[in-house]
C-alpha cells in the first residue's frame, strides 16, 4: 500500500515557479508514495471564533492532512518569510488546541525563487513553525533553489542539470516519510 503524501504549494500564482517545481517533482517520486495536492487558496482567514463550526474548505484541509502519512511543502519566499496563505493553512490545521492535524506527520520543505538564496529564509521560518507543530522535518539535504529556465525541460520535466540533486532530495524525503510514518 502506498504512503499518502499531502502536498501543499504555498503560492497562489497561476504560473507559480513553485507549482511548476512541485509538478515536476511528482514525476520523480518512488512508486510507494502517492501524492495528493491540498489546495489552500480558498481557506477563509483564520478566526478563532469559527473553530467550533469551520468552513468546508477548512474541514477539507483537516481531512486531507489527517489522512496523510507525510506532508510536502513547496513554498516561495515573500518578504523573507512564508506566504500568508501558507501560514493561514498551518493555523487552521493546528486548531482548536489539542486537535492539531499536523502533529507527528513527517514533513519535507523545498522551494524555488529567482533570488540567489532561493527560499532559505522562508524555509527556516517554516521549520520553526513545524517544530512547534510537532512535525519531524527532513533536515538534509536542504534545497534552497534559485530558478533557472534550464531547470525544467519544455515538457515540464526536471532538466538534466537539476535532475540528480532533485531525485536525491525526493528519495531522501521518501525515506524520511517511510521511517516516521505511522
Amino acid at each position: 500500500m502506498a504512503l499518502r503524501i499531502a502536498s501543499i504549494v504555498g503560492s497562489l500564482r497561476r504560473d507559480s515557479l513553485n507549482r511548476r517545481l512541485h509538478d515536476a517533482l511528482l514525476r520523480l517520486v518512488p512508486a510507494d508514495l502517492s501524492f495528493h495536492d491540498v489546495p489552500i487558496g480558498d481557506l477563509p482567514l483564520y478566526n478563532p471564533d469559527e473553530e467550533a463550526d469551520p468552513a468546508e474548505p477548512v474541514r477539507r484541509l483537516k481531512r486531507a492532512i489527517a489522512e496523510a502519512d507525510g506532508v510536502l511543502f513547496v513554498t516561495p519566499e515573500y518578504n523573507r518569510s512564508i506566504p500568508g496563505v501558507l501560514k493561514n493553512a498551518l493555523d487552521h490545521g493546528s486548531r482548536p488546541p489539542g486537535e492539531s492535524v499536523w502533529a507527528g506527520r513527517p514533513a519535507g520543505i523545498i522551494g524555488v525563487s529567482q533570488g540567489k538564496i532561493g527560499t532559505a529564509l522562508a524555509q527556516q521560518h517554516l521549520r520553526n513553525i513545524l517544530a512547534y507543530l510537532d512535525m519531524p522535518t527532513l533536515g538534509q539535504p536542504e534545497a534552497f533553489i534559485q530558478w533557472s529556465d534550464a531547470m525544467l525541460d519544455a515538457d515540464g520535466t526536471i532538466g538534466a542539470g537539476s535532475r540528480a540533486f532533485l531525485q536525491g532530495w525526493i528519495d531522501r524525503f521518501a525515506g524520511w516519510v517511510r521511517r516516521h510514518a505511522g
